[in-house]
């Protein structure tokens, strides 16, 4: 048998894969497991996923799109893609989504996912009830009215297995991209909002050793692109985030109008990624801070230099999800995309840490870094309070496994 591995391939897992076809087959197979643990579709790059115990997807459960009154409710284990799709049929949109659409609903809101933009929270902002198995495998289901629901839909695995979510939506609207060149770096600090807000959803791209920016502009405005902006020009063709890939994958741009859900990702959904070669982590900043880790991140580009492939940034509002990167602040992203090499990479991400430790940076949960159990306490302050939510729910520690002793230790 083939070992299971995530989709980077730098985690092999140690248990097969149970895949039940019903939500009853996944109670029983829940509540007669001493372990459990849910795989997405494999877009962690740690051992967060992990289960020496029962290792199950819920991708194989009824596909459930059920529209209602300014909101839909999906089955966990449908891609992003798969829903976006039929909601655009239907006249009705998402408030934002990630670079891809081919990550699983629950595990995207599970593990703090987001995309870009000064007004948009994070993906699991969207989710106003979920419903999960609990360590009993008896159904739960919490809705915004629940004082439980801020720390339950950013839960990292640790509270049961999601079955559906239910997701805010609104009228369906048109999204034109268009990418300029030659961004003078400099002003991603000193014209922070220019960049940033010039549209709905907005990514700078650079390995900060360049002295210039690419950037993504994703706008609801659908006027003709200026030919020069801030000192960037328009592209004269399409473009990879990396610069040296090929564009073909990409979401179209040059400014052409087309529905949100085919524009606010960066990469089609008929582009199927294979086994990524390369690690990422990310770290969250406050807004006011930007610049300077900005300042941070330049003065370590040559040594990022071994080892990056591209570094993004975007920006998220602030929500009250209490395991969110962007609680209670608004927030600017960096993103590293770096070789899949982890022994070149771990000291960078050590030293990258350090440096941006002054700024009460927050690593994402489900990307490679270095913090340990009490610097995160330190970033998320309401980690004691999910700790004990955690406990309520799954008294026995049936869904614990060595990432979440490791950085959300029990007692």
């Amino acid at each position: 048998m083939t070992q299971l591995t995530n989709w980077a391939g730098n985690i092999r897992f140690a248990s097969e894969l149970r895949r039940p076809q019903t939500v009853g087959e996944l109670q029983e197979l829940v509540a007669g497991s001493e372990k459990v643990r849910v795989l997405g579709t494999g877009h962690s790059f740690n051992w967060i996923a992990d289960s020496a115990g029962t290792l199950v997807s819920v991708a194989d459960l009824p596909e459930v799109i059920e529209v209602g009154e300014r909101s839909v409710t999906v089955s966990a284990g449908l891609r992003y893609g798969e829903i976006t799709a039929s909601l655009q049929a239907q006249g009705l949109a998402l408030h934002n989504l990630g670079s891809l659409p081919h990550i699983s609903v629950a595990g995207a809101c599970s593990t703090g996912t987001h995309g870009s933009g000064d007004t948009n929270g994070p993906l699991a902002d969207a989710v106003s009830a979920i419903t999960f198995v609990d360590a009993g495998g008896e159904l739960v289901t919490l809705t915004r009215d629940d004082p439980d629901f801020a720390g339950s839909v950013i839960s990292l695995g640790a509270l049961g297995v999601i079955v559906s979510l239910t997701l805010d939506v609104q009228p369906s609207y048109q999204i034109s991209q268009v990418v300029y060149d030659g961004l003078p770096v400099e002003r991603l600090g000193s014209d922070l909002t220019a960049v940033m807000g010039s549209a709905y959803s907005v990514s700078a791209f650079t390995d900060w050793v360049d002295p210039e920016v690419m950037v993504w502009r994703k706008r609801r405005e659908l006027t003709a692109p200026e030919p020069q902006w801030l000192g960037a020009t328009l592209a004269d063709g399409p473009r990879h985030p990396i610069k040296v890939m090929p564009a073909d994958y990409a979401t179209q741009q040059g400014g052409v109008p087309g529905p949100w859900n085919e524009r606010l990702p960066h990469f089609r959904l008929e582009f199927t990624p294979s086994n990524g070669d390369e690690l990422q982590s990310e770290y969250f900043v406050p807004r006011d801070r930007a610049a300077e880790a900005f300042d941070v991140l330049r003065a370590l580009g040559n040594q990022f230099a071994p080892v990056i492939q591209v570094s993004e940034v975007r920006t998220i509002a602030a929500d009250d999800l209490w395991l969110s990167p962007s609680q209670g602040r608004d927030t600017v992203a960096l993103h590293f995309t770096w070789i899949q090499d982890e022994t070149a990479v771990r000291p960078v991400v050590a030293a990258l840490e350090e440096r941006l430790a002054p700024l009460d940076a927050r690593p994402h949960w489900g990307k490679v870094f270095a913090a340990d159990a009490t610097v995160l306490a330190e970033r998320y302050p309401r980690v004691p309070d999910f700790i004990a939510l955690a406990a309520k729910y799954d008294p026995s520690g049936k869904f614990r496994n060595p990432y979440l002793d490791t950085y959300l230790p029990a007692g």
